[in-house]
This record gives structure tokens, C-alpha cells and sequence, in this order.
């Protein structure tokens, strides 16, 4: 009798508990309660991904009460802010693309959710929220109701190390325990030795390997035996399938040939496959973890944050330098990089990075701010309360609102050969085997088995994530650090770069500033710079530095105006620094020059000019690319350096000036309407439209916190020079990759012919299988390293 399944979870129904709802089956009340709650939703999308990808709803009556105690909730919220809260719960039965759907569409279900995201390895979902319209228990008991009730324990959300699973550890120590064993007792079975005492006790000899192959079998494998049945569940085939299936074949034949006294069977090959392959899983995942660790922890945000010392001296310091109790000098726009305490009287945050909404939130002294805020307006000074979280930040530049719609092609073709690998190597191996049994049995059972387990997409699936992992480190190693892999492939395709002048051509450190104007006295000084104080532009900071030390004022009603000027009151006096129409003044002569003016209290007063100092290596780094690169020069100044400019740069460089903000990000659109690949490199603040519309967006960071989730990478401004070196070896990484998939398909290729025509031991392909992995993991890596080397020399050639 056919049995019908649950059109929610799958589940097999029991005649009598069957419910009919909307002509589909359902095994029980919340299965069916659930599918009302996404139809009336218009979420019954959730059914199209997946067959039957739901979990029967638990009643939980009211075992999340405890989370109308405000005390508890705070220590679960990783971020709160007035109305606005974040939280990550873990979901343990998150496992096909419909439940990453569902729970991403979450705010359709709840007011209040303004948006949710899935980590699916985790099995985590992040959600922000506006507390106002919605508790944490009402979204928890939400989750519950349809299915994917969290895990929620207190001791989860203390800072400390995380658990080490060492799973993979104990089964690969009992799988090495049974090999060993089961080798040294097979010995007189290889050799045929023929002696009293060991014919006498070769069947209990043959009964204690088979009892030493169990634990291997049952424990260690046991990994195989779930992903197969997953994968077989959610009807996607992958490589474990024919792996389970390998091991399951050997073991029971060799059983068979056990108790009918037929031979020792094939236990020795069965542990030590098993061995072998986790071996090969245990490089594989420490190889990954080493890269991931590099990327995390040695290849730090290159942004610096302004330090108030001791005496009052202020100092730019590595972000990652800060310790509790630090005071710290915020500026308008800069990032709060760490969680402290308000010291100023007040501040406006804007937390859009954080969660989504640009409202600014007004905080007064005493107060605790976030990192990730954003500072609007005057300069602020804080308290710091612990050290900087690197995955924190991280997690803000890798927030999904920032990332760029663009297609993994690598991974395209990783996804269509695993898809089609499985179902191609089962038929081979039936093939084999329906073959070869008319022939005979023993090779054609030796043929299955080897098929099954030499052939392996491992190698084709980690190429490239291994590549782009170790380029990622070798990169980060150099001060280019980059959002994700996705950047490198991205990089390989460019074929335009536009550069901003003024900080990031320009040095911020070296510049000779002259003036021009009415003498200004001691307290003309003292409120230009109060002013400057607050200002991250590079000309702010330039100027800010030049002018002598004063004693600090209180600033009102700061404001910045982008591509513009600064303006703020002091003692009821209007201080006005900035471009010349800002300032209302008419540039007198025809000689155009990079210059700041100034205007106090309605009176204009003179101009601060710059005459510009190059990056070191500007001139040879234009020379290399200038062959393989279309190249611009984008300024918000006027033309007084297009002389220099011309000279210094090779022939054929396009030069605009005079460009607004909005007016960069118009042409980074227009030249992508024309077909081209877009790379933008700017200061990261003043050019955030322009970094964000541009294919690569890439913020040159010089002593100044600069940080902007819209940009793709930041590169400290002293390696400015290897530009052409990032942009080369990102193209030797994508040909690093084709190199390794070729290697990998023609290792699969010659594996197979060896085990179809019945000369490769089933043994033999258990141990192949990790070497595979481990020559593709060595070849990506030695290759992305000997680039590493060899794309400096070649670019160093061409600058001669």
C-alpha cells in the first residue's frame, strides 16, 4: 500500500492523523498551520526550492517566557540602540535553500523585522529589529510556530573561545587503531604461511578482524553514511553517495566471504580506505582553517584611529593598538571602531552600518555608544570600554547591503560537475561491475570499489576556494586587504581604473602650503584650526597638521559639505574653509592652483594653497599599467595641476577636473554602460557614491579612519606603488585555477581508466583519493606563491 507523505515535512503519515487542507496532505495540526501562515503571506515560494523542506512545529507553551527579562535579552542582543536591536540565534534545522528563503523573509511574516540573514555553516540567522513593534519572545516563539525553533542558552553568548569539535579527530584515531590492528593480523593471510597454530585459529583470526573492522565501520565512517542519506533526501546526489555506497559493498562482502569460510574478505582495504580518506579530510580541513586564521587575525583593517594621550597630544594609531580605557578623538564620519563610553556633551551616530537605517540617534554624555556608528557632525572624544573585534568589523563590511551583483563563474562550473559527477560515476561503476562479473567476480566487485572511490570532484571543488584563500593571505600580508574572495575574480576583469587626485595620487603627509591674503592673527589660527579639527578631508587633515598647535574650543553647529568646505560657529563667530564658490569668491587670477579659503564671520580673509606632493612610484606605477589599462584622473579641484599632471603621467591619460561627488559617479556609470570594468581607487570617504557604482572599489587608507563597507578593498597608502602587482596577480590566480581544474578532471580521467579495466585495488584508490586532494591543495599553493613572486618581477621589468 502506497504511503502518503506530509506535503510539509516529508514525514510519512499515519492514516487516521491525516489532514487534508488546500488539496495537499499534511501529517499533523502544525504542518497544516504552517503552510496557512506562508500562504497567507504569499510565502508558499518556500515549497519551490525544496520537497517538503519543513519541521513539524513543537508546542512550547511557555518555555521562552524568561525573554520578558530585559536583563537576559541584553546579554542575547549583539547590538541595541533606542528602538533598534540585532540578535543571531542559532537554528539547528536549517538545511536546504528553503529554509535560508523563509527565514530571509521573515519581516513578511513579523512587523517589526526589518531584516534577517542566514549563515548557513553555522546554522545562524542574524535579525534586526525594531523593539518597539516586536520582542525578541514574540520573534522566538515566531521561529517555534513554523518550525525552526532556536537553541538558546545563556552560556552561548559568553565571550570566550568556542568549543573545538574534535569529532573528526576521534574518528580518525579509531580508524587508524582498526587499520593497524586488522593489517598486522592479515599478515599470515597475505604470505599464505602455512603453520599448525595458525590454520588452527585462522577462523578466530578472521572473526577478530572482522569485530576490529566495526568500530571503523559504524563510528568512523559514519559521516559518509549522513551526508548520503541527506543528500539522497533532498534529492541532490553528491560525492558521498558513491563513497557510502563503496564502503557499505565492501564490508558486506567481505562479511559474505567470512561466514561461508571464503576467504579474509576485504577489511584491511575497508579500514584503511576509511583511514586514508579521513586523513584526507583532516588536511583539507586544518589547510582551509590555517588560511582562514591568516585572513582573520594577520591581516588587519589597515585604518588607524586618532588616540587623545595622556597630556592632551594627539596621535593616529593602528586601529588594532586600542586598549580599555583609551581616549579617543572621532571626527565627522569617521567609524567608532570599538563599544565606549560618550565624553563629549553629545553626538549624533548614524548606525546605518550596522542596521540598515541612516537615521542619526542623538546621544548625550555618559552615554554608551556602539561600534559600527558613524560619527555626523562636530568632533567627539570617548572612552573605550574593551579591544577591537576584527570579525566584528569584518561582519560590517561584509553586511549584504553593501555587496555588488556579480556572478561567480569559478563556481558555476565547480556546482555543474559536482552535479553531474555523482550520477556519471555510479553508472561507470555499474557498468564496470555488469561487465566484469561475466568474467569474474572478484575483479568486478574490486572494479565497483575502485570506481566508487578513486574518482573524486574534492580536488575540482576546492581549487578554487583554496586558491583564492591563499592569495587572499599573501595580499593581506602586503597591506591590501580585501572584502572577500569574490574581489580577486573581480580584479582579473578589469580593464579601466580611475583614480581620485587629491588623497590618493596626492600624499596627505607631504605637501608645501603657502598663503595668500590678509595677515591672520593668533585668533584667526585658533578657530581655523578647532574647525579643521573636526574634518577627515584630505586637505582638513593637511592643513590641520601644518598650522601651529592651539588650545581646543567648543564647536557649534559643525557641518561638512561634501566636494565643498566645512563650516562651524565658535563663540557666535561663523567660521567658513573651504572651495572658493563655497566661500563666495571669485577666483581673481588666471593662474588655478589647488587652494582652501578662508571666511570668518562673513569676511573673507585669504587662501591656504597647495602645491601638491606625488605618491612615490605615481609615474612608474601609470608607466606599467598604461599597456594593459585604461586610465583616468578624476579631480573635485580645478585645473592648476593638469600641467604637472601631463608631465608626470604617461601620454593619453584622461584628466577631468572640477567633479562633484555625484558627478564621479555619473561617469564610473557612463564608462560601465559602455561595456568596460570599472575599478575605482579613492580616499574611501569622499568618494563612497563613486567606490560603491564602480566594479572594484578600492579606499587608499593614510593614517586616517577611513573605513566605508561600500568600498571591495583598502589598501595602506605606502604600498600604493604595487598597485599593478594586486591587478596581475589577481589575473595569475584565475589562470592558477583553470591550470588545477585541467589537473584535477585529467586525475579523474586516468583514475578511472586504471580502475575500469580491473588494475587498480580498491586499497590502492583509498589512498590516491587524499593524495588527489592533497597535490591539487600543494599545486594551487605553490603556484599562487611562485606568482606571488614572479607577477613583482614581471611589473618591476616593465617599469624599466
Amino acid at each position: 500500500m502506497d504511503t502518503q507523505n506530509c506535503f510539509h515535512c516529508g514525514l510519512d503519515i499515519v492514516k487516521e492523523d491525516e489532514l487534508i487542507f488546500d488539496e495537499k496532505n499534511f501529517c499533523c495540526n502544525g504542518c497544516k498551520t504552517v503552510y496557512e501562515i506562508f500562504s497567507l503571506n504569499d510565502l508558499t515560494c518556500y515549497y519551490d526550492f525544496e520537497n517538503s523542506p519543513g519541521a513539524s512545529p513543537q508546542d512550547i507553551g511557555g518555555k521562552y517566557d524568561f525573554l520578558d527579562n530585559e536583563s537576559i535579552v541584553s546579554k542575547l542582543l549583539e547590538f541595541q540602540e533606542d528602538s533598534a536591536a540585532i540578535v543571531s540565534l542559532n537554528i539547528p534545522h536549517i538545511h536546504c535553500s528553503s529554509c535560508i528563503w523563509i527565514l530571509e523573509n521573515l519581516q513578511r511574516l513579523q512587523k517589526g523585522i526589518n531584516f534577517s540573514q542566514v549563515n548557513f555553516p553555522e546554522k545562524k540567522v542574524r535579525i534586526s529589529y525594531n523593539s518597539d513593534l516586536v520582542t525578541l519572545r514574540e520573534i522566538v516563539n515566531l521561529l517555534s510556530s513554523i518550525g525552526y525553533e532556536p537553541y538558546i542558552s545563556l552560556e552561548n553568548y559568553e565571550i570566550k573561545k568556542g568549543a573545538v569539535d574534535r569529532s573528526l579527530t576521534y574518528k580518525l584515531g579509531v580508524a587508524f587503531f582498526c587499520f593497524g590492528n586488522i593489517m598486522l593480523l592479515s599478515f599470515p593471510e597475505y604470505f599464505e604461511v602455512k603453520e599448525f597454530w595458525l590454520d588452527n585459529y585462522k577462523p578466530f583470526f578472521r572473526w577478530l578482524i572482522f569485530a576490529l573492522a566495526l568500530p571503523s565501520f559504524f563510528y568512523s565512517a559514519s559521516g559518509y553514511y549522513v551526508s548520503a542519506y541527506k543528500s539522497i533526501k533532498s534529492k541532490m546526489l553528491n560525492i558521498d553517495i558513491p563513497i557510502a555506497l563503496g564502503i557499505i559493498v565492501m564490508f558486506v562482502r567481505s562479511t559474505f566471504d567470512i561466514v561461508l569460510d571464503y576467504g579474509s574478505g576485504f577489511f584491511d582495504s575497508l579500514t584503511g580506505l576509511i583511514f586514508f580518506m579521513l586523513l584526507g579530510k583532516m588536511f583539507q580541513i586544518k589547510t582551509y582553517s590555517f588560511l582562514s586564521f591568516e585572513r582573520d587575525f594577520k591581516s588587519y583593517f589597515p585604518i588607524a584611529i586618532t588616540r587623545i594621550n595622556t597630556n592632551s597630544s594627539e596621535e593616529s594609531v593602528p586601529v588594532y593598538d586600542i586598549q580599555k580605557g583609551d581616549r579617543l578623538l572621532i571626527r565627522n564620519q569617521e567609524l567608532i571602531p570599538v563599544d565606549g563610553i560618550l565624553i563629549s556633551d553629545k553626538a549624533a551616530i548614524d548606525y546605518s552600518f550596522v542596521t540598515g537605517e541612516a537615521v542619526p540617534i542623538t546621544k548625550k554624555s555618559g552615554d554608551k555608544v556602539f561600534a559600527g556608528g558613524k560619527q555626523i557632525g562636530e568632533v567627539i572624544e570617548m572612552e573605550v570600554l574593551h579591544s577591537v573585534s576584527q570579525s566584528y568589523l569584518t561582519q560590517l563590511w561584509s553586511n549584504d547591503v553593501f555587496q555588488k551583483n556579480v556572478q561567480r563563474k569559478h563556481k558555476t562550473i565547480t556546482d555543474a560537475i559536482s552535479r553531474y559527477f555523482t550520477p556519471i560515476l555510479l553508472l561507470i561503476a555499474f557498468s564496470g561491475f555488469g561487465y566484469w562479473i561475466f568474467f569474474d567476480a572478484n575483479t568486478a566487485f574490486n572494479v565497483f570499489t575502485a570506481v566508487l572511490i578513486v574518482a573524486c570532484p574534492c580536488a575540482l571543488a576546492l581549487t578554487a576556494p583554496f586558491t583564492m584563500g591563499n592569495v587572499l593571505r599573501i595580499l593581506g600580508k602586503k597591506k591590501f586587504y580585501l572584502k572577500n574572495a569574490l574581489v580577486i575574480e573581480q580584479l582579473a576583469k578589469v580593464d579601466t581604473i580611475v583614480f581620485d587626485k587629491t588623497g590618493t595620487i596626492t600624499t596627505n603627509k607631504k605637501s608645501n602650503i603657502s598663503y595668500e591674503g590678509e595677515a591672520l592673527n593668533d585668533d584667526n589660527l585658533l578657530l581655523i584650526k578647532n574647525v579643521l579639527r573636526a574634518s577627515n578631508h584630505p586637505l582638513s587633515r593637511m592643513l590641520y597638521d601644518f598650522l601651529p598647535d592651539v588650545k581646543r574650543l567648543k564647536l557649534n553647529d559643525f557641518k561638512e559639505i561634501t566636494g565643498k568646505g566645512v563650516q562651524a560657529s565658535i563663540d557666535g563667530k561663523l567660521i567658513q574653509i573651504g572651495s572658493a564658490d563655497f566661500v563666495c569668491k571669485l577666483e581673481e587670477n588666471s593662474i588655478k592652483q589647488t587652494s582652501v579659503h578662508i571666511k570668518i564671520d562673513g569676511l573673507y580673509c585669504g587662501k591656504y594653497i597647495f602645491n601638491n606632493q606625488y605618491r612615490e612610484g605615481l609615474e612608474n606605477l601609470f608607466r606599467s599599467l598604461k599597456g594593459e589599462y585604461q586610465i583616468k584622473v578624476l579631480s573635485g579641484d580645478n585645473e592648476g595641476e593638469r600641467a604637472t599632471l601631463e608631465k608626470l603621467l604617461p601620454a593619453g591619460t584622461e584628466l577631468i577636473f572640477n567633479q562633484k561627488p555625484e558627478q564621479k559617479l555619473d561617469f564610473i556609470k557612463s564608462l560601465q554602460e559602455s561595456g568596460k570594468n570599472v575599478m575605482m581607487v579613492g580616499d574611501g570617504l569622499n568618494d563612497a557614491g563613486a567606490l560603491a557604482q564602480s566594479n572594484i572599489g578600492i579606499s587608499i587608507s593614510e593614517n586616517v579612519n577611513v573605513f566605508s563597507p561600500a568600498c571591495d578593498a583598502i589598501l595602506e597608502a605606502n604600498e600604493f606603488q604595487k598597485l599593478h602587482y594586486f591587478l596581475r596577480l589577481s589575473k595569475k590566480a584565475m589562470t592558477t585555477i583553470k591550470m588545477s581544474f585541467v589537473l584535477s578532471l585529467l586525475y579523474n580521467v586516468v583514475g578511472l581508466s586504471f580502475a575500469i579495466t580491473g588494475n587498480l585495488q580498491p586499497l590502492v584508490a583509498a589512498i590516491i583519493m587524499p593524495l588527489s586532494t592533497i597535490t591539487i591543495v600543494s599545486f594551487v599553493t605553490i603556484m599562487s606563491n611562485y606568482y606571488a613572486r614572479n607577477s613583482n618581477n614581471y611589473v618591476n621589468f616593465k617599469k624599466k
